[in-house]
């Protein structure tokens, strides 16, 4: 079982790869907390206000 881990650039979950399919960043961390399913971003006040455009889940903050 893959640990999740959050991309350092957008904040995008992913559970495998080395590559960002959100932002294609390249660095990651696993020391993360809290989380947003972003279902609909064109319509939500919170992907509006973290500047998210795309569907999925997103840390809310970033450790070290």
């Amino acid at each position: 079982m893959n640990r999740e881990k959050a991309c350092r650039t957008c904040r995008f979950i992913v559970e495998e790869g080395d590559k960002c399919p959100n932002c294609e960043g390249e660095t990651f961390t696993t020391f993360w907390r809290g989380y947003v399913v972003i279902t609909d971003p064109d319509n939500s006040e919170i992907a509006q206000k973290m500047e998210i455009t795309r569907k999925g889940k997103f840390a809310l903050r970033l450790s070290r």
